[in-house]
């Protein structure tokens, strides 16, 4: 199936690892060229060199926090060195662990900052340069749990949820200016985030562990590779989902208990 993205510059925050890498590297696959923003400019680095040889597109590195101003800033620069955005994968962000009683305010604006004002700020700086190239993708990848809360992580549902409303906001402001914007609400992915927390609290036993969260979740009781949630990524990011936006779309196995 052609889908439309070759010599797309695709521009994916957190980049280099997880779900994030393996959009990138579906991007690649498709032709595209990639800018991988992330903390660790080394590893991005070094995964840019690796795409670019493999797939013989463009793929350059940024260093960014892009819970930060001046991060998605550098961001936004760089975009523009390597001609303007036609894609935005907001995929930066990670889970939290904490009660509303006893979480501080600054727990609170650190991930607030992470999962939504990146979103807004990269939209401000990068929406201009895909409406200059007539048209563009912007996608969220949210959480199933912006609908379906886990206990343990409250700011996470929070900022996660507000992120899905914002979306759905600027997909209503852009859509004159052919630009298409989405959400992607994954579930359980295997990713090394995942794999870390599962060793610090099951130590030898992480994959039990693994497998009992997979077992309560129901649906397909399975964690999805991050190449299965990449797909959905890409495809909506390609002319062959030239008609959806202001949607969020769920990739969870069949944890998501509600119509």
């Amino acid at each position: 199936m052609e889908l439309g993205l070759k010599g797309k510059l695709a521009v994916i925050t957190g980049g280099s690892v997880g779900i994030g890498l393996a959009i990138a590297d579906g991007f690649a696959a498709e032709g595209a060229n990639l800018l991988i923003a992330a903390r660790d400019v080394d590893r991005a680095s070094a995964e840019a060199a690796r795409i670019a040889a493999r797939f013989g597109v463009r793929a350059e590195a940024v260093r960014a926090d892009v819970a930060t101003a001046d991060g998605c800033a550098r961001v936004i620069a760089a975009a523009s060195g390597m001609g303007g955005a036609d894609i935005l994968i907001n995929n930066a962000g990670t889970g939290s662990e904490e009660t509303i009683l006893t979480a501080d305010d600054a727990r609170w604006q650190f991930y607030w900052d992470l999962h939504v004002m990146a979103a807004v700020r990269l939209a401000r700086g990068l929406v201009p340069q895909m409406k200059a190239k007539g048209g563009g993708v912007v996608l969220h990848n949210a959480s199933i749990c912006a609908v379906q809360p886990l206990w343990y992580e409250p700011i996470y549902n929070t900022t996660k949820a507000a992120l899905m409303m914002f979306s759905k906001t600027l997909a209503m402001e852009v859509v004159g200016d052919n630009i298409r914007v989405n959400t992607v609400n994954p579930g359980l992915v295997l990713t090394p985030d995942w794999i870390k927390t599962a060793k610090l609290l099951a130590g030898d036993n992480w994959q039990a562990h693994l497998d009992k969260v997979a077992e309560d979740a129901g649906g397909m009781k399975r964690f999805a590779s991050p190449e299965e949630i990449a797909n959905l990524f890409v495809f909506l990011s390609s002319d062959k989902a030239s008609y959806a936006t202001g949607s969020t779309y769920f990739i969870d196995g069949g944890w998501l208990k509600t119509v």
